[in-house]
C-alpha cells in the first residue's frame, strides 16, 4: 500500500512540491501529514493544498467499525487540533470505506474539541478501530454512495493562511 503525494497546489513555487512514496498504516500516515507543532505550522505562511492518492492499511486490533480513510481522518484530528483554517479529508473513489456505508472521513481544527465534548477519546476510538462511530458523533463522515469506479483513495489536507 502506497500513499503518493501527487500535487501540492496554490503556492506556485516548485520548491514547495513534494513527491514521495510513504507506505504504511493509516494512523501513522495521518500523523506524519499533520503539522504537529508551531515550528511545523510556521512553514504554512500561504494557503496550501496537499493531495495524496494511494491506499494505506489498517491493522485491526479492536472490534469497532471503520475504514482506512475514516481512520486516516480521525488520526489527523490530533495533529491539527486548535489550528484554524485547516481541514483533512480522505475518501475511497468507489464510495465505500471498509465495511461501512461511508466513503471516508473529514476533520478540521475543531474536531478534537468536538470529540471531547461528545465524550469520545480519539485515541481510544483508533485503538478499537472505531473511527466510524467517533466521526459520526461529530458529523465527520463523508457519504457519496457507490461511484461506479475504483481508482484509488484520495487524501487531502487544506490550509487557509487567511
Amino acid at each position: 500500500s502506497v500513499l503518493r503525494t501527487h500535487a501540492h497546489a496554490s503556492s506556485g513555487d516548485s520548491r514547495d512540491r513534494a513527491h514521495a512514496d510513504t507506505p504504511g498504516d493509516s494512523s501513522d500516515r495521518a500523523h506524519a501529514a499533520a503539522p504537529g507543532d508551531s515550528r511545523d505550522r510556521a512553514h504554512y505562511a500561504a494557503s496550501k493544498a496537499f493531495i495524496a492518492g494511494g491506499e494505506t492499511v489498517v491493522t485491526v486490533r479492536g472490534a469497532g467499525v471503520g475504514g482506512r480513510n475514516q481512520e486516516f481522518a480521525l488520526a489527523a484530528a490530533e495533529g491539527i487540533a486548535g489550528i484554524n483554517g485547516v481541514a483533512v479529508f480522505s475518501v475511497g473513489s468507489d464510495g465505500t470505506d471498509g465495511p461501512t456505508d461511508a466513503a471516508g472521513g473529514y476533520v478540521d481544527g475543531q474536531t478534537k474539541a468536538q470529540l471531547i465534548t461528545a465524550g469520545i477519546d480519539a485515541f481510544d476510538a483508533l485503538a478499537n478501530n472505531d473511527s466510524y462511530h467517533a466521526l459520526q458523533k461529530v458529523g465527520g463522515l463523508i457519504f457519496t454512495g457507490p461511484t461506479g469506479t475504483n481508482v484509488n483513495d484520495v487524501a487531502v489536507a487544506l490550509y487557509n493562511a487567511e
